[in-house]
This record gives structure tokens, sequence and C-alpha cells, in this order.
């Protein structure tokens, strides 16, 4: 099937666009690969140090001729996506000895809920939690006595972290390797419904506090379509992951094949070996034009948005908000997975889940069939999934036909034409919105905005009544230089109660929204954000806001809008706190929301 023309004009666009930082990384990966092993560069004490702890393991990493592996892992058992990840550094070790190689904890990276600190101060920390994350696999993998890396994450910021450090050891082979979803709970929208009830009264925190225990119940990963299992169908369309292993659950005979099967392809892909494949050459302008493909075609977090260009940038590919809309308009919405749907990921998977999408998605020339990937030299590898025949693991074709056109359905007759995730630009700056859970009714909002400053105060305006007639929610000063840009997530039960009541309501917002928000429409992202002065600081309640999702734009109809003075906000309450004041520096020099708010790329 020939490329669609619009996913090879992109394409194009962003080679050249990235043309003189790509040509830098790939000159600098090119370096450091032709040094050779790591190990055998290292002064006698140096490798002392490392193998001190390795046991029988010691003679073959002093030897330097087998593949060593250094996982970083983003283990606790806190997170219920991460507390499978306790047992496999053993694991890992066992099979890497049966692959003719060793394996070392090279280190760990922090990773934090966002579902626990939803709504908190501590969610003030959460993107700048991926720089820390970036910035600790660096430091596990700065010890250079490795030869393939392993990734051991799944949730918001921790995929997005790991590989920008992938990225910057980009002569390593990278594999990442899942932990999947814990199995299906209380439904998802009964969930929702009974956070609805709770925010207006009608339950106590007792219902709530037992539906929220009855969907989050196990260890996996949460099974609604947020950023978490958005990221795991990033690594699977952008060739890191091992075909078909993002959804299967943990704790079963195939989840820990796979497992085994990752470290075994990790030491295959070495220098050392006949099938180098070093990460940089991965993670080109294809593999990010198929994440985004992957992204539109599954109706993925929003919060992509924000990590796809920092994780581009590490790998010297330059990203925008363009890129975007135009493969959005073009990429079908196969799927409808919660909030976009009732459907959780567990559903979708057996409904043919990755394999089945990414066939229909070649076949229709959305993706580029001939991107690099870990299992391969094209994604044809990635229409197969994995069984257990005898014990043994195997890859066979996927499903040729969806088996539940109410959540998954083929590239040919889609829930709908375009991805739904639209740029917006205006005379209030520049931002995203999701729509693909969005009534078609609600793609253009035209009301008085109502000016907050902070998400409780939203809440308390609630609960007061005050919100009796359509009204464009503004709440401002939540972006990466305010206060760390926190997922605005915890606003979805009150302003879905205030559309249920008939009123036509928008969320405008310089911050995030979580990749489990949906049927409200919310221009999100803005950029400038008010605390560089941007657009959002000269708005004033009472002002006529019209966000156009269908045209793409977000304005303020007021005539003297651009000769008002900014608003300046006291951000000082933000500064201190559960961690805060370590993160000035972070606050001080974060970039655009538009590039990835990001610190260190």
């Amino acid at each position: 099937m020939t490329l669609n023309a619009t996913i090879a004009r992109v394409t194009d666009r962003i080679r050249a666009r990235s043309e003189g930082p790509r040509g830098e990384y790939l000159a600098r990966m090119r370096a450091a690969a032709q040094q050779g092993p790591a190990r055998a560069h290292l002064a006698c004490g140096n490798q002392a140090h490392a193998y001190a702890a390795m046991g029988t393991d010691k003679a073959a990493l002093a030897e330097a001729r087998l593949p060593n592996i250094g996982i970083v892992t983003a283990y606790n058992d806190m997170l219920s996506a991460h507390q499978p990840y306790e047992d496999y550094p053993r694991l890992i070790r066992e099979a890497a000895r049966r692959a003719g190689a060793t394996a070392q904890v090279a280190g760990g990276v922090p990773a934090m809920c966002d579902g626990v600190t939803q709504g908190q101060a501590g969610m003030e920390l959460s993107l700048f939690s991926r720089d820390v994350i970036a910035l600790a696999a660096g430091v596990s993998l700065s010890h250079n006595t490795f030869d393939a890396a392993v990734f051991l994450g799944v949730c918001d910021k921790i995929v997005p972290g790991l590989i920008i450090a992938a990225a910057t050891f980009s002569h390593l082979p990278a594999v990442f390797v899942p932990a999947g979803p814990m199995t299906s709970g209380l439904p998802n929208d009964e969930k929702g419904k009974i956070r609805q009830k709770f925010a207006t009264g009608e339950v106590g925190r007792e219902a709530l506090m037992a539906a929220e225990m009855a969907s989050y119940h196990g260890p996996g990963t949460c099974t609604f379509y947020g950023t978490a299992n958005t990221n795991q169908m990033l690594m699977e369309f952008m060739g890191l992951h091992l075909p078909g292993s993002s959804f299967v659950n943990p704790g079963t005979p195939l989840r820990e094949a796979l497992t085994l099967a990752a470290v075994e392809r990790a030491a295959q892909i070495t220098a050392q070996g006949n099938d180098f494949r070093p990460v940089g050459e991965v993670l080109d302008e294809r593999a990010f034009v198929n994440g985004l493909v992957g992204l539109m075609a599954t109706g993925g977090s929003t919060n992509l948005v924000l990590h796809l260009p920092a994780m581009a940038r590490a790998a010297g590919v330059i990203l925008d908000l363009e890129d975007f809309a135009d493969i959005s308009d073009v990429v079908p919405l196969m799927a409808k997975v919660y909030p976009n749907g009732l459907a959780d990921v567990n559903h979708f998977h057996a409904a043919g889940g990755l394999g089945y999408m990414i066939g229909q998605l070649l076949d229709a020339g959305l993706l580029h069939p001939d991107a690099k990937t870990i299992a391969g030299d094209d994604m044809r590898h990635y229409r197969q999934e994995p069984k257990l025949r005898d014990g043994k693991l195997v890859w066979e074709d996927g499903a040729a036909d969806t088996l539940n056109d109410r959540i998954l359905r083929p590239a040919s007759a889609p829930f709908a034409a375009t991805g739904g995730l639209k740029q917006l630009t205006g005379n209030l700056g520049r931002g995203v919105i999701k729509v693909s859970a969005v009534a078609a009714d609600r793609h253009v909002i035209e009301a008085p905005a109502r000016i907050f400053h902070d998400q409780e105060d939203v809440k308390r305006a609630f609960k007061a009544g005050e919100f009796t007639s359509d009204v464009v929610v503004v709440v401002r000063f939540q972006g990466p230089r305010a206060n760390g840009m926190p997922e605005l997530h915890s606003l979805t039960p009150t302003l879905s109660v205030l559309q249920d009541r008939g009123l036509r309501v928008a969320l405008v917002t310089d911050g995030r929204m979580s990749g489990a928000s949906g049927k409200v429409p919310a221009a999100i992202h803005v950029s400038p954000e008010a605390a560089m002065g941007g657009p959002l600081a000269r708005l004033r309640d009472g002002d006529l806001v019209r966000l156009d999702a269908d045209a793409g734009t977000l304005t303020v109809l007021a005539e003297d809008f651009d000769s008002r003075d900014p608003v300046r906000a006291d951000l000082s309450a933000n500064a201190h706190g559960t961690g805060r004041e370590l993160f000035e520096a972070f606050r001080r020099n974060v970039g655009n929301a538009t590039e990835g708010a990001a610190v260190v790329v």
C-alpha cells in the first residue's frame, strides 16, 4: 500500500525541520558506537567496583566478551502499575545467562502516581518528574558498563522520561518491558457516575471509596485508556516493545514468557552480535510519526502532546503542534475505550487490540511500514500476537477482523473519520483540544468567561451555586512556569455535572487535563502561559470567549483586549511544601508547553 500523502508530507516536513539537530545526534551516536564495548575501556579498579556484588557473573563481566544488559527500573509497590516489576530483575538476570549475557540493575527511577496526587499539591511535581526520571536514568547508565538497556516503566511521566534517557544513550539498544494492565474491575463508566453523584452530594464518601477501590483493585496498570496505557500503545507503535506485549495481564505465564523473550532480544541486538540496533536509529522521524498515528487512531491521552515533542527532541527530531493536527485530520478513530467509550483496555485487547489496529493502518497506508524496530526492519511483526504453544512462546497472525465492532473497528469503517485532536490558535494563544469524546453539538462553545487562578476555587463556586448559565471556565496560572502544570482532572466531575444540567460549558487553561478526561470541551496547554504574560493573563470575567474546535480557533471577542495589561498572580503558595521548593530551578527554566514543557531537552 502506498504511504498516505499527508503522512508522507508531514514526515518530510519533520525530517527537513530536524535536519541539523538530527544530523548532529546521529554523528554522536556513531562516534560512541565505534568505541566498542564500554567495559573494555574502564580501568581495572572501575570494573572491580562494578562487578563486586555479581557473584557467579563476575568472570563473564571481567572478560567483557558477553553483552551486559543494564536494567533501569521504576519499581515501587505503591503504584499498582509498577508493583509487578518487583521480581523482574531476578528473571532478567536468569534469562540473560541463558541467552549468553549478563544483566545488572543499573539504577532505579522515581515513579509517582497522578491518581494519588490528583487535586493535591504533589501534582505540581508530576510533570517535572519526567525530567527527574530522565536524569536518574542517565545517572544509572553513566557507569558505562552496559551493551544494552532494558527499561521497566509504564505510567504517565515514567515512559517519556525513560525514552529521553534512552535516546541520550543513543548507541545502546533499548528494549522497553511492560508489566500489563490489572484485570477488569468495576466498569469505568459506573465509577464515573459515582464520582458525579459525590460531586452533587447524592452519595457520601463511603460509597465513593467503595467504587474507587472496586475499580483500582490489584496489580497492573489502571484499565481506562489514560496516559499510562497510551504510553504502552506508543511503545508498540514505535517499535520498542516486543509485538503484542503491551496489554497482557501481570502474573500470567504469557506475561513472564514475554519478559524473558525481551531480555533475549536485548542480548541479540547489541554491537557484539550480528543484528546491532542502537535505539538512536529506531527513534527516527518515522517512529515518531507512527506514534502520532497510533495516538490519533486510539484516541489517546492529550498528555502525549506534551511528552512526544520532548521525547523526540532528545533524539534530534523536532515536532510541532501542526504535525499532530495534520495527522489527526487523516487518521480515523478506530477504538472506543473509556473515556471515549465503555470498554477498558482488556476488552480492547480481546477485540483484536494493537495487532489488528496496526495491520489495518498498514493496509491503509497510514503507517511507515519500513520503520526500524527492535523486532526487525519493518512493522509487519507488529501485526502478530504472542501465544504460548506447548509452553513455548510463538508469534502468530493477529485477528484479521475485529472481534467486537463496538470497541474496535476497521480503518475503512471507523468510529470517526479523524483522530479527534485539534490544534487551536487565536488571540488567546496556541493550544489543543481532544474532541473524540465530545458531542458534535459542543465542538463550538461561545460564552462569557469566568476567571479562576485555582481549581479549588472552581469547585467552591460550583458548590455555592454560582454557575447558572453558559460559561467558559478559565483556569489560568496553571502552566509549567507558574506551578509545574498540574493536571486539572479533578474538575471533570464538576464540569460534567454542569454540562449534564444543560449548560454549554467549556474549560480553557494553560494547564493540563488527564488522559481520562473526555466529554467536556477543554482547550488545554494554552501557550504562552499566563505566568509569562501570555494572552490568558489579559482576560477578565465576562469577556466573551469562543472555542471553535471545528475551525481550530480560540478567541476572545473584546475590542480592547490587546491594549490591556496582563494580570500578575501571587504564586508564592505554590513554591513551598510537598517538595515544591526543590523544583524552583525547574519552574524558572522550563520551556513552553508547545515544545514539550521540558527542562533537560
